[in-house]
């Protein structure tokens, strides 16, 4: 979700400029202070320059790879070599477990009519012990918390996703959302199952005329802050942590929901850009390519006298292969969203239809549950039917 309003870049350049100016002058004022505070009959010592220190961190990363060293050698601390000790003996006990569950599944399927609720629950056991069996290693945690995790491994996978929905990131995002009245202008609810990161041309320069891109270098865009016309003027660069192994389709949406409607002195939403049938999964390369093969990127415009725009980036998960045409430059304002996602299948979430009692009565051989909003009492039920004013 970006925002983009019509601001003279001028603005922002005086505004730094001005704030250089005043740092300067603080600096200068100090030091000027410190020179007239010494007596003149004292010695004027020469001033040591002080020498910086590095202390670059090495690059670690999947393109300059480092290897795990334990912090401490094998006899210095018996509890930490017992420790490790016992979560090797507890992988390979889960392992076995592993391959005993692998063999049962592939009995099941083996079989003419395979239990597909008993499946289910075996997919799922073997998924958590999958995770399991890797997740106590030391190497293993350090490996992900420093950009080299594989993602074709199902502990990798759990890890980066837990550290997504918890150390702040899917936090960011959910609060610019509803902030901004995303929700429940664009969509009624949004429950993000992917990461999902927009990267933009650097701002170089930002003069009182006008300001100067990086067309070489991006950089990665925070939810809900603003750019500058010049950044959006190609499409951006999108990357993306998925976590699951298979292979899915997915569709990418830019709109603008502030597009000014003149007619019904009201706003309306602009279709930017549109890609169906992008194949994701957790090896997918980053950034996705191929994505201005459909309808194409027009660049955003907010108009003259508006105030900030909220352009948002939707990328939505498609249950089959999608055959959409593709929209002119001349129908995209207008566009509506909700009635996009419904005609194509592309629910945020999956809702009851009359196919689910079978699912619990064939599957999960248990009676469907019912649940709806609680009830309103009814005020004036005591005074209906009665007659009034007598």
């Amino acid at each position: 979700m970006l925002a983009l309003r019509h601001v003279q870049p001028r603005a922002l350049g005086f505004a730094r400029r001005s704030a250089t100016k005043q740092v300067a002058l603080a600096s200068t004022a100090v030091d000027t202070d410190g020179s007239q505070s010494q007596s003149p009959g004292e010695p004027v010592s020469p001033q040591k320059q002080s020498r910086a220190i590095r202390t670059r961190r090495p690059r670690i990363s999947l393109q300059h790879p480092r290897e795990w060293n334990r912090p401490l050698a094998f006899g210095v601390l018996p509890a930490f070599d017992e420790a490790l000790k016992v979560i090797r003996e507890d992988s390979i006990a889960l392992k076995d477990e592993v391959k005993a569950l692998e063999g049962a599944i592939a009995r099941e399927k083996e079989t003419p009519q395979p239990d597909q609720h008993a499946l289910l629950v075996l997919e799922n056991k073997l998924r958590i012990l999958e995770v399991q069996s890797e997740i106590n290693f030391p190497q293993v945690r350090w490996k992900c918390a420093n950009g080299m995790a594989d993602m074709s491994k199902a502990v990798d996978r759990h890890l980066l996703e837990q550290r997504w929905r918890k150390e702040g990131a899917l936090d960011l995002l959910m609060e610019r959302i509803h902030q901004m009245k995303v929700v429940p202008d664009v969509l009624p609810d949004i429950h993000p199952s992917l990461d999902l990161r927009v990267n933009f041309p650097k701002v170089k320069s930002n003069t009182r005329t006008q300001a100067t891109v990086s067309k070489a270098v991006y950089e990665h865009v925070e939810p809900g802050v603003f750019l500058l016309p010049e950044q959006t003027v190609e499409p951006p660069k999108i990357y993306t942590t998925v976590f699951h192994p298979e292979e899915r389709l997915y569709t990418l949406l830019m709109i603008d929901p502030d597009f000014p409607d003149e007619t019904n002195q009201t706003f309306q939403t602009y279709l930017h850009w549109l890609q169906p049938n992008i194949p994701l999964s957790s090896v997918s390369p980053s950034p996705v390519p191929n994505l201005n093969t459909h309808t194409a990127y027009i660049p955003p415009h907010p108009q003259r006298g508006t105030t900030y725009h909220r352009y948002t980036i939707l990328l939505l998960p498609q249950h089959s292969r999608l055959s959409i045409h593709m929209i002119a430059k001349d129908k995209r304002a207008g566009f509506d969203i909700r009635a996009f996602m419904e005609k194509y299948g592309l629910d945020r979430n999956r809702i009851w239809s009359e196919g689910v009692p079978a699912v619990y009565k064939d599957i999960l051989k248990i009676a469907e549950p019912k649940f709806g909003r609680m009830p309103k009492a009814d005020r004036y039920g005591d005074f209906r039917g009665k007659r009034r004013y007598v």
